[in-house]
């Protein structure tokens, strides 16, 4: 437990790190909006590809409170092992938003300005979610997990850029974007919004992974 754990605090740091450091960066640097996505979005795409193909196997790699869910809801750890995982996420997100921050000589926590809202913004946060939630579980089943590493980033990458909201899809990376005044960041009272639409996006994409992969029945005349 120890190891997954440590695993699971390690990645969800670096991942934040990778995020709100990135976030910092091109704030400095330009303001250039594309520029700034374009930065953010490659970063995040090649973290998560280190972060799954390294921690996969020891932790499983969920870095994330409605993957480590789903893995409960479909009783693959125990109601304990998802209450540490959960805890080590929130912890590992902030410390890697915290480091971001020190990284750049700014103070360790900085409370972020950057409001999102709006039923655009919510929409988009479901469709990131439910997207990420029916890729992994769709893998599992396939049994092709190893291509996690490729195809989870490469749906994050994606959503950047085709979702409004920029596809957070990740209640603990949320939390911590809320201690970055960055691109990257976001405002507390935006919070409960993201969170709210990212929760239902995950019931979403189990359910439209359970339906996938139904087992058929001998009367299914599309089969």
């Amino acid at each position: 437990m120890v190891k997954k754990l440590s695993a699971e605090f390690l990645g969800s740091l670096l991942l934040a790190a990778s995020v709100v450091g990135s976030g910092i960066m091109v704030t400095v640097l330009t303001q250039d909006i594309a520029i700034q996505l374009f930065v953010n979005t490659i970063t995040t795409v090649f973290m998560l590809f280190i972060i799954i193909t390294l921690f996969s196997p020891i932790s499983g790699a969920h870095f994330n409170p409605l993957v480590t869910a789903a893995e409960l809801f479909y009783k693959r750890i125990s109601i304990k092992e998802a209450g540490f995982y959960v805890l080590a996420q929130l912890l590992g997100t902030a410390s890697g938003a915290v480091l971001a921050n020190l990284m750049f000589n700014k103070n360790a926590i900085e409370q972020s300005t950057y409001t999102r809202s709006g039923n655009y913004l919510f929409l988009a946060e479901v469709v990131a979610t439910a997207g990420l939630l029916m890729i992994i579980l769709l893998l599992q089943h396939q049994k092709r997990g190893s291509m996690a590493a490729v195809v989870v980033p490469a749906w994050i990458g994606a959503a950047y850029i085709f979702t409004s909201s920029t596809s957070f899809a990740n209640p603990a990376i949320t939390l911590a974007r809320t201690l970055s005044e960055s691109f990257s960041g976001i405002s507390l009272k935006s919070v409960p919004l993201f969170i709210l639409a990212q929760c239902i996006g995950a019931v979403l994409g189990v359910l439209i992974a359970s339906l996938l992969t139904a087992q058929k029945k001998e009367e299914d005349v599309f089969a």
